[in-house]
Parts: C-alpha cells; sequence; structure tokens
C-alpha cells in the first residue's frame, strides 16, 4: 500500500500525521510512503529526515493525493482538499464531522472511506483521542491564565492568587481525560478548582489522585450558580460517536458571569457547550459575548506540535500499520475498534450520531462490508 503524508491546510495547524521513525517503520515492512514537502517543518521534521527514512517527496497535496491510497492527516481534509479526494481513498484522521456538513457532502460524494480518530474506541475508551484530549486539558488552565491578565481583556487575577489574596476560581465542566488533567494543572497552579459532571463514578476516581478538588453532579441550576463564581470555565464535554456537544451555557447564563472571566471551550471541535462559541484560530483566538472572554480554538495541542504529534503518532501506528498490511476492508472485519472509526464509508454515512444531527440516512458498516 502507498501512504500519503499532507501537509496540513488547517490555519495554525503544524502537527504532522506519521514521523520519520513510523515512516521507516512502514518501509521496512514493504509499503511506499509518499510525503508532501514541508508537511513535517511544524513538528521539527525534515524533508530529508523523510527521506532518510525512505519516503518520498513530492511538491503538492494534488500529487500525494493522486499517487497514494491510504491518506493520514492530523486534522479534517480543508475545503481545497475535497476534490482531490475520491473512492480510491480511505482517510484516516480527526474528523469531527457534526458540525461540518459540507465536509460530509464532500466525503460521501467522492466515495471516500473516512475512519475518525476520535470515534476508534477500545471498551468505550478512545485510545486516539486520548493524547490530545489530554495536552487540551493541560493547556486550558494555562491560556486561562494568560488571559486573566488586564493585558488580555481579563479581570486582572493571578490564577494563584497572592498571600493574603484569594486565587481564581476554576470551574471544569467534564470529568473524562481532558477534565481530569485541567484539574491537576489548574489546581498545581494554586486555583481554587471545582469539577462538574453528570455521574459520580469519574468524580470519585478523580478524588484519589487531586484531592484538593471540589466535585459537584451536574445541574442546569449548578451550574448556573458555578458559572457566577468563575473566573476561568473549562469545558471538556465530550458525547461519544462522534455527536455535536450539547448547548449548556446559554447567553442568559453568560449575562451573569463576571466580566472579564474567560471560557475555554474545549468542546469547540463538536461545536462546543455554549450558545455562543465558534471556532478560533491560534493567530486570533479569543473573541467577547456578554463580556466573557471566550477561547474556542479547535485545534488547541498545535500551539505546541512537535509534543502533540509525537503523543498523537503513539496512539495512531498501530492502526496505520494494520490498515497497511491488511488493506482497509480486511482490517475493518477482523478490528471492531477500528471499524468504530468509520463514519463515511463508500457513498453512505456509517456514524449514526453524525446521520442524526445532519438529517441524513443511516447505513450501518457491516451491511456494506458484506
Amino acid at each position: 500500500m502507498t501512504i500519503g503524508i499532507v501537509k496540513e491546510q488547517k490555519t495554525d495547524e503544524f502537527r504532522v500525521g506519521l514521523t520519520p521513525q513510523n515512516v521507516a517503520s512502514l518501509v521496512d515492512e514493504g509499503h511506499g510512503v509518499v510525503v508532501e514537502s514541508g508537511a513535517g517543518e511544524g513538528s521539527g521534521f525534515s524533508d530529508k529526515d523523510y527521506i532518510d527514512a525512505g519516503a518520498k517527496i513530492v511538491p503538492t497535496a494534488k500529487e500525494l493525493y493522486a499517487s497514494a491510497t491510504l491518506i493520514v492527516k492530523v486534522k479534517e481534509p480543508q475545503p481545497a482538499e475535497y476534490e482531490l479526494l475520491n473512492e480510491t481513498h480511505t482517510l484516516f484522521c480527526f474528523l469531527h464531522l457534526a458540525p461540518v456538513p459540507k465536509l460530509v457532502s464532500a466525503l460521501v460524494k467522492n466515495g471516500v472511506c473516512a475512519i475518525a480518530y476520535e470515534t476508534v474506541a477500545v471498551n468505550n475508551e478512545l485510545p486516539l483521542l486520548k493524547p490530545m484530549s489530554e495536552i487540551a486539558g493541560k493547556m486550558a488552565p494555562m491560556v486561562g491564565a494568560q488571559h486573566l491578565s488586564r493585558y488580555e481583556g481579563g479581570e486582572g487575577i493571578l490564577i494563584s492568587g497572592a498571600d493574603g489574596v484569594p486565587p481564581a476560581n476554576v470551574l471544569v465542566i467534564g470529568a473524562g481525560n481532558a477534565g481530569y488533567n485541567a484539574a491537576k494543572i489548574a489546581s498545581g497552579m494554586g486555583a481554587n478548582v471545582t469539577v462538574l459532571n453528570r455521574s459520580t463514578p469519574k468524580l470519585i476516581k478523580l478524588l484519589e489522585t487531586l484531592p484538593d478538588v471540589k466535585t459537584e453532579i451536574y445541574s442546569d441550576q449548578k451550574l448556573r450558580d458555578l458559572l457566577r463564581d468563575a473566573d476561568i470555565v473549562i469545558s471538556t464535554v465530550l458525547i461519544h460517536g462522534g455527536a455535536s456537544a450539547p448547548k449548556l451555557i446559554t447567553r442568559d447564563m453568560l449575562r451573569e458571569m463576571k466580566n472579564g472571566s474567560i471560557m475555554v471551550d474545549v468542546a469547540i471541535d463538536q461545536g462546543g457547550i455554549a450558545e455562543t462559541s465558534r471556532p478560533t484560530t491560534h493567530t486570533d483566538s479569543t473573541f467577547v459575548q456578554e463580556g466573557v472572554i471566550h477561547y474556542c480554538v479547535a485545534n488547541m495541542p498545535g500551539a505546541y506540535p512537535k509534543t502533540a504529534t509525537l503523543a498523537l503518532s503513539n496512539a495512531t501506528f498501530s492502526y496505520v500499520r494494520k490498515l497497511a498490511n491488511e488493506g482497509t476492508v480486511e482490517a475493518l472485519k477482523s478490528s471492531p475498534s477500528l471499524a468504530l472509526g468509520v463514519n463515511v464509508y463508500k457513498g453512505s454515512v456509517t456514524n449514526r450520531a453524525v446521520a442524526e444531527v445532519l438529517g441524513l440516512e443511516f447505513i450501518g458498516l457491516e451491511e456494506l462490508l458484506k
């Protein structure tokens, strides 16, 4: 199989799908690897590094898509890439399709097999989302602390407080991987941290290692009450299966928050949890609604591309090898976990949550693989 590694076109995205070390392993197993020139530069990998690993460098995305069968990316294809995809391609990357119907239409129209990192699942865990959730969770309190600065438009509060001065109040919504890491870092920075979650098991587990963190069970009223006192709000809500994040924070709730407080909406990849949330970029990362700073960067880990690339490829590479060694159809038949990642297959939407959100017909993958 020929594997293609694309230079990311999403704004401010410097991660790359595979490292030179990954490429060397694929080449040793007899596969061809094509890399778009400059694909790895943002993560510290030169074209020469990939050439030394056995890859062929091509100058354009068009040439890469024309020569590769398995396309390995980080983020979803951008509009300029839609026309380059066709029925010969298996696309393996983060997709988050619920908020992007035009991409779904393009994948369906072009007959692509589209496998989303975020819906590959093992025993109700999301192994390919986990490393990026960890990084985004760890980043969120740092981002929040930075934007509390008066020079960033914030309240002018130091997250740790000072002798005789209380620290910032940090509200983390969701106690999954991102929420746990957000609470861990915020607590370590000296903040007063509360984690809000719908059920108790994850909160109990969180308290085993973070005993200084407060926990609360979610209700609309409890959320409203906690928002009033929060200086930093970190949303880490994730709906398994690829559905849109629920809109938990209304504009009315925002009006009751402190002016100059900040909301870091990690859930923006799946639409965000506030009525006012919309995707932003690293170079234009915030906007203000109802006096609250919104940080809604849809590729947060891209700020630390070398760390993020290494962490992501460590998680994805075994699946890339499986697709390459067995071929797409056999790999999907032999791996239920990988099959759960398929969102679109040969002209049909095979992810029920995406189909329901966008009002499209759903067809189970098992029917199409018969």
